[in-house]
């Protein structure tokens, strides 16, 4: 039915709005799938594991492709199937996390061959809607602190690669306007949310040529 996805670097706060999105879509009657990336089988969460592991050594290209590899396959073992299904999916980090920290943070590819890359990976597949939660480093790097958690091998990256993959987050958000809605993460959770909902019922509401309901834009 729908695919959304959430972006942004870590510390954003993209993964709490991606499971309140899941949490109100249920109250609302739906049966979303929540996923995350890389993640969502048994083998795409082992190789989450091997990426993550602060120890390993992990050559650029290799972390592309390993990357793609689980997403293929999330997308084929989990995705298609629930969207064919009638189902609403919401993926925590989609292909723009590749293009992002890979292709600039990384300086593995240029754009253009990411972007043909990405549609053999997918099958073709392509987010109905991508919510980009913007936040400078510093300020992401702070909450990641605050929340005590020890940083995996991608939060250790320094603070320019960081910087470098919030600009690619930005270019893809011009490039993309119809597809990527850029929102400012210093907003409140609720408010945040607020847009969210309200701009994913619109989304059903055009699906199923109905008025979409008043959810509110107010911080809660």
């Amino acid at each position: 039915m729908l695919l959304l996805t959430f972006e942004g670097i870590d510390g954003s706060g993209k993964s709490t709005q991606a499971r309140r999105l899941a949490a109100f879509l249920r109250e609302q009657g739906h049966d979303p799938l929540l996923v995350r990336e890389p993640g969502g089988t048994e083998l795409s969460e082992k190789i989450r594991a091997t990426l993550l592991e602060p120890d390993v050594n992990v050559h650029p290209m290799a972390e592309l492709l390993l990357f793609s590899a689980a997403r293929t396959q999330l997308v084929t073992e989990r995705i298609q199937p629930a969207l064919e299904a009638g189902r609403i999916v919401i993926c925590d980090r989609f292909y723009d996390s590749t293009t992002a920290y890979q292709g600039a943070g990384r300086g593995v590819a240029d754009p253009a061959w990411l972007q043909s890359f990405h549609r053999r990976v997918t099958d073709g597949l392509v987010p109905d809607r991508t919510y980009l939660v913007a936040l400078d480093p510093e300020t992401a790097q702070e909450r990641r602190d605050a929340d005590g958690a020890p940083n995996d091998r991608m939060e250790a990256e320094a603070e320019a690669f960081y910087h470098r993959v919030a600009a690619a987050y930005d270019t893809l958000a011009r490039e993309h306007p119809q597809r990527i809605r850029r929102l400012d993460g210093q907003r409140s959770i609720g408010a945040l949310h607020a847009t969210i909902r309200a701009d994913v019922n619109a989304l059903l509401s055009a699906q199923t040529g109905t008025p979409s309901a008043s959810t509110g834009s107010s911080d809660c």
